[in-house]
């Protein structure tokens, strides 16, 4: 059944909103809703930080009677507000309020709460003041740890706030959170109001308050997909799905996603949900961007063979395929290192342990604005790998979030992709980072066209392998020297494993109390993201520069070696 409000447009203010739903045959019925014209009243709030008025603010507008209160704004009523905005109309013959959202011109949603408003406690205290003319008193509570003050009225013979909390005590003229934050009445008066264009709808949806909330706030932002609970598994066979390409056995998901135009007032952020869907070992994870801005790309690789990208040898005698940027070919661009854990979910009700209820998938979040404008406007490959050989392998789902940052300095940075020696194509040939096993270590050469304004190395580094004296479980200092000069030189190091026990169900249990989760590693956790160094190189003139990354790497301790993934992107402005 559709439901329907509307407004008079006559000079008195109607409001066709109210529902009631009917538990028993979950029909909705709806009834027109009528303010007393001689009773309305038009309240504007304004609001102030430490004392001082905010700037260009969107004053809160009231308007009230006898029966019910409908909070709204200034641009909301003229129909000036972006979407998302929110009403509510508050009905005190029951104490229940809705709450409508507008997400854009056709989607409309509404939800009832008949519970909160009497919920509400207070302290009623006697101090009084005088705010427009009414004498005042104060009432206090605490909300999620918030001091919350109002003043309110009992002279004006009906209930009003600028909020839904203290609707039941009179005509709320003041709000005060914390000490810092008020929302004050600056005008009292009767208004007849002809409604305007804009706030006639039909066709909204009644939803409980949960999903109501959840609508709400995934309007806020842009979502753009990317994987929906994608397998990555090791096998020669696996289930076709539109746009999804995959490679190295199935270890490699990649998809084609469109961006849009993206600015400076615009934050990104990546998001993945990792299984278990039967590996239950902590393995390397990495999603990545494919630049096609050359000749060559890692997607060359994917497609025809590791052997036709470029190879860095640095006289050790291995061949490292795709991992420096050249003239002609630019690595893959690490937008997150994610590691899963020990068999989270799958193994979940393989181990039980007292005290230990084990989280249902491991998630992670990372900010990546910084790679906003090589996204900006394209439709670039993103992929996902996780290594394993297991034929049930992980199942991840991922997508990126565009957020609107009005009150952001950041500008758009230029961004060049240098090293990646992350294996991603380790189940098609492509050679661990074993490079730095002598002094030379990794060694890049590149060139800037301009001079680059502000420039960092946005570093994310791990230490793999061996057992009790590989590098994993070893700390070593990484050195990073720019033209010969040191810019970085620490030692990359986890010490709080143990805090994401409970995503490693089938982690090994040791004869010391500890299980393998809990030990310290080389700047990562089984069940985390790697958080990246930005490493400050100040400008960089125009012309030819090197970059070169050394660590002591471990030596092999019999059919095990240590290896080092790490990834280095230029950005700047």
């Amino acid at each position: 059944m559709d439901n329907r409000f509307y407004f008079n447009r006559i000079y008195i203010f109607r409001l066709v909103i109210i529902l009631t739903l009917s538990f028993i045959y979950m029909q909705y019925a709806h009834a027109q809703v009528t303010f007393n014209d001689k009773k309305t009243l038009k309240i504007t709030y304004q609001q102030t930080s430490n004392g001082q008025v905010i700037e260009n603010q969107n004053p809160v507008w009231v308007f009230a009677d006898s029966r019910y209160t409908y909070i709204t704004s200034r641009d909301q009523w003229l129909g000036k507000s972006s979407y998302p905005t929110e009403t509510t109309l508050v009905d005190h013959t029951s104490s229940h309020y809705f709450q409508f959202a507008f997400l854009n011109t056709d989607d409309i949603v509404a939800a009832q709460d008949t519970a909160s408003i009497a919920r509400q406690a207070f302290e009623l205290l006697d101090e009084t003041k005088t705010i427009l003319g009414y004498t005042c008193k104060k009432a206090k509570t605490s909300i999620n740890s918030n001091t919350i003050e109002l003043w309110y009225t009992n002279d004006l013979d009906i209930n009003a706030s600028p909020s839904v909390l203290g609707q039941q005590l009179g005509v709320v003229l003041e709000y005060i959170r914390n000490g810092n934050y008020a929302i004050q009445a600056v005008s009292i008066h009767k208004e007849a109001v002809q409604t305007p264009d804009f706030i006639t709808y039909e066709h909204f949806r009644l939803l409980d308050k949960i999903s109501y909330q959840d609508k709400v706030w995934k309007s806020r932002f842009t979502t753009i997909p990317i994987f929906d609970r994608q397998q990555i598994h090791f096998s020669d066979t696996w289930e076709a799905r539109d746009s999804i390409l995959r490679f190295a056995n199935g270890t490699i998901a990649v998809k084609k996603v469109r961006f849009p135009v993206l600015g400076r007032q615009h934050q990104l952020f990546l998001d993945l949900t990792e299984q278990s869907n039967g590996d239950a070992y902590d393995r390397t994870g990495s999603v990545f961007m494919i630049p096609e801005d050359k000749l060559l790309s890692f997607m060359n690789g994917l497609q025809n063979g590791i052997q036709v990208l470029p190879v860095y040898d640095n006289g050790n005698g291995k061949k490292y395929q795709g991992i420096v940027a050249t003239e002609d070919y630019s690595p893959a661009l690490e937008l997150m290192r994610f590691f899963t854990p020990f068999g989270v979910k799958h193994f979940n009700d393989r181990v039980t342990l007292k005290g230990k209820l084990w989280q249902d998938s491991a998630f992670y979040r990372q900010d990546i604005t910084q790679y906003a404008s090589i996204l900006s406007g394209k439709e670039v490959f993103i992929g996902a790998f996780i290594g394993n050989y297991d034929k049930g392998g992980h199942i991840i789902s991922a997508h990126i979030t565009i957020h609107n940052e009005d009150d952001t300095n950041n500008a758009m940075k230029q961004v060049v992709p240098l090293f990646n020696t992350v294996n991603i194509m380790e189940m098609a040939g492509q050679e661990y980072g074993t490079m730095f096993d002598n002094d030379k270590g990794l060694m890049i050469e590149f060139e800037l066209n301009k001079e680059l304004n502000k420039a960092q190395l946005v570093y994310t580094t791990t230490g793999h392998g061996g057992w009790g004296n590989g590098d994993e479980f070893v700390p070593k200092k990484n050195t990073i020297l720019l033209d010969g000069r040191i810019v970085f030189d620490l030692v990359p190091w986890r010490t709080d494993c143990g805090s994401y026990r409970l995503y490693n169900p089938v982690s090994g249990n040791f004869s010391n109390g500890l299980s393998s989760s809990d030990y310290s590693r080389s700047n990562w956790c089984p069940g985390t993201v790697t958080n990246p160094y930005y490493i400050d190189l100040g400008n960089l003139s125009a012309g030819k520069h090197t970059i070169q990354i050394k660590i002591p790497q471990g030596a092999p301790e019999g059919n095990s070696f240590s290896a080092w993934n790490v990834s280095g992107v230029l950005i700047g402005e």
